[in-house]
């Protein structure tokens, strides 16, 4: 039925070619390799199976042939056999047909059966040593041939750089799924399109997505105590394929529209001056531990792809959900670095977030390595030389490094910074000292490795935690619903509800609660680093306490759009803030401050104060402090000046009157910013800053924040 030629060995996965495609598939261990082509994407479509021959189909470790007269659009997958010894981590099964790594896009994984999938008798005593003879290649999803030709009407990734960029880390579904969101195609790409003018008003610069290549919803078999409904894997922390974007979140259900559909969201991204930024999961996959689905690494090399125990049956589990990738082997290092190239050139993204990426620096051991060559090659690779690359710089094996994360010029989610500033706002005590550190830019962290401010991603709340409402609004998590009797998430959360367990009637919590937020916004903009705010934190988006969201498709994690007119004066002050910060370079400057004279004005880049106008004493300060910002040269790169900040911190449950230090001669202190105040006047716009009542006090209201800024005196 199909022309069978030899065809070539790279690039791996299925190329498009003159007249034809080309597969190329990487196993090291098999003994014989069978493509399976389908004449359409249906599950009951006619298969033909071409056996390779390892004599004309195969160099060196890859199995390859070029297929005449098919295109964009064909439907295919692999058989791989091999030796099944489980106890030296070898679990070949032909009658398990197996997803390409390299596929660019999939059929529907929606009724993804994983106990179809198992390699071995889950009913035979002898568990996963047993052999699976049942077939699934008429359940399996399939990967599709892509064409990579798009019309992106001369898009280039927009590569902001980070001192200049405020993130914003938000779901793709969850942004529109919500029926009162207002958008013709939610829970899509589409739909973020459709965002693009909401984006624009509260005016950050990049949108980082959580997980959307393609990922197993249905994998888990819990259900919600409440409701009786299935869980599912809303997160996306469970990927299948790298390479290829995920096909429910297309608005187009037709095979391969996926691709199309997020091309065009990155290309209308950027033409709004939106940056586009990856969750990527590099530290396990979806075939989880011994027990887990045989779908297409472990049964491709499963030694290869996977840190292994010493008993080779079993794996090592640094990620948390059952293995853990061999980021450090040369063959997985080449697919990291291939998966990301494509991204950025074939799909225009201009970042990456990496999720748990101390796992990156792992060798094939499971030991920690001084200079790993995955995340030295990622770093120094010319092609991201301009990407964003972003750890999170622990695992769940115990790993963390904070501030120690190698590989050059990484920035890192500084989660030091989230619990001290969750802390100072929260009132306990000796906090204020770590406080400053944390406004400085965590020097104490990237001072030493020659790394700069921006290189800390400051961030008060992420996916993973409470939102910014349940911040102040619980004691306690509420995990009930993830059907786990509470269980699961973390116990220490830093947070303190203000008097009362949840939502409240009383005004008087409800105010305490906005301006705390408040407090938290303004504190991430006026800090040195890269500021991130978690997507719907902007308009009081509450899950009810539930503090672990991963397997809540519901209410629960959507955006509920009708808080932006309840909560009007918070989306306003945000939007002033993020603003605030942008326009001053003074907060976005690329080194650290040195507290030293050297300005043209002759006084120290910053100085700080407590509340009565002397030098602190950091180690008995209280919960108050100061600190005064010098304009002058701020931007050392741009050669630009700003103007002079005095910015005061109370901390504490009373009102405190705030030694104001002299602003330079020939100008004047006026009040931007005072959390405390209702909006509007908790945040003047430009022009419109309010005088001082007396120049030389200004009394803090508890728990609130106040930013004076120099204007020429009158």
């Amino acid at each position: 039925m199909y022309a069978v030629e030899t065809g070539k060995a790279l690039p791996l996965g299925a190329e498009i070619t003159g007249s034809g495609v080309n597969f190329a598939l990487f196993s090291r261990h098999a003994e014989a390799v069978t493509l399976l082509l389908f004449e359409s994407a249906a599950r009951d479509s006619p298969c033909t199976e071409i056996k390779l021959d390892r004599n004309k189909n195969k160099t060196g470790d890859i199995w390859h042939c070029h297929i005449q007269d098919i295109g964009e659009g064909a439907c295919y997958l692999y058989r791989v056999d091999g030796p099944y010894f489980p106890e030296k981590g070898f679990r070949y099964n032909p009658n398990k047909t197996l997803i390409d790594p390299y596929a660019k896009a999939m059929t529907d994984l929606d009724e993804w059966n994983i106990s179809a999938f198992l390699g071995y008798n889950p009913d035979d005593p002898a568990g996963d040593l047993s052999f699976s003879s049942y077939d699934d290649m008429r359940i399996q999803p399939r990967c599709i041939v892509i064409n990579n030709e798009f019309d992106w009407q001369g898009d280039l990734p927009v590569n902001y750089p980070l001192r200049l960029s405020v993130l914003y880390e938000t779901h793709i579904k969850g942004l529109t799924i919500h029926p009162n969101s207002g958008v013709r195609h939610p829970g899509t790409y589409r739909g973020v399109i459709e965002k693009i003018p909401f984006f624009k008003d509260l005016g950050v610069t990049s949108l980082e997505f959580l997980p959307l290549q393609e990922f197993i919803e249905k994998e888990f078999p819990r259900r919600n105590p409440r409701t009786g409904k299935l869980l599912t894997n809303y997160w996306g922390y469970s990927t299948v394929t790298f390479f290829a974007p995920k096909g429910s979140y297309a608005s187009d259900r037709t095979p391969g529209a996926q691709v199309r559909e997020f091309k065009e969201m990155v290309r209308e991204l950027h033409k709004a001056g939106l940056e586009v930024i990856l969750d990527i999961v590099f530290n396990h996959t979806a075939e989880g531990n011994e027990w887990g689905p045989t779908y297409s690494f472990r049964g491709l090399d499963n030694t290869i792809y996977y840190i292994l125990n010493e008993n080779k049956r079993y794996y090592q589990n640094y990620s948390g959900c059952g293995n853990t990738l061999n980021c450090n082997h040369p063959v997985v290092r080449n697919f990291i670095m291939d998966c990301l190239r494509y991204w950025v050139t074939e799909m225009h993204v201009d970042g990456f977030r990496f999720d748990l990426g101390s796992i990156l620096g792992r060798d094939q051991q499971g030991r920690l390595m001084e200079n790993p060559p995955m995340l030295e090659t990622i770093a120094e690779d010319p092609v991201l030389s301009h990407t964003k690359i972003i750890a999170e710089a622990w695992d769940a094996g115990g790993a963390y490094q904070v501030g120690w994360f190698p590989g050059g010029r990484w920035a890192e989610w500084n989660d030091r910074y989230r619990d001290d500033v969750r802390l100072y706002w929260r009132g306990d005590p000796n906090q204020t000292r770590h406080l400053a550190t944390r406004l400085a830019g965590s020097s104490d962290l990237y001072l030493r490795d020659g790394r700069k401010p921006f290189h800390s991603i400051n961030f008060v709340t992420s996916h993973d935690g409470f939102t910014m409402r349940d911040l102040v609004s619980y004691n306690e998590k509420h995990n009930e619903e993830n059907g786990e009797d509470n269980r699961d998430g973390s116990n220490n959360n830093c947070s303190g509800n203000n008097g009362v367990e949840g939502p409240s009637l009383d005004p008087v919590i409800e105010r305490t609660r906005e301006r705390i937020m408040k407090n938290f916004f303004a504190t991430m903009m006026v800090s040195l680093g890269t500021p991130m705010i978690l997507g719907g934190d902007e308009m009081g988006r509450t899950q009810k306490g539930n503090n672990n969201a991963y397997c809540q498709d519901n209410e629960i994690s959507w955006y509920d759009w009708s808080l932006l007119a309840k909560n009007a004066g918070l989306y306003r002050f945000v939007r002033e803030i993020i603003a605030f910060r942008l326009r001053h370079p003074g907060f976005m400057r690329p080194e650290f401050y040195t507290g030293r004279d050297g300005s043209y004005n002759a006084i120290p880049d910053i100085t700080w104060f407590d509340e009565t106008g002397a030098v602190p004493d950091w180690e008995n300060i209280g919960s108050c402090m100061a600190l005064r910002m010098d304009g002058s040269r701020a931007d050392i790169l741009a050669d630009q000046d700003d103007n002079d900040f005095f910015i005061m911190f109370n901390g504490s449950d009373r009102t405190v009157d705030f030694a104001v230090c002299g602003p330079l001669p020939g100008k004047r202190w006026v009040r931007a910013i005072d959390t405390a105040l209702p909006s509007p006047d908790d945040i003047r716009t430009p022009g419109t800053e309010a005088a001082l009542d007396n120049p030389s006090l200004y009394p803090v209201k508890s728990r609130s924040v106040v930013v004076l800024i120099s204007w020429a005196a009158d």
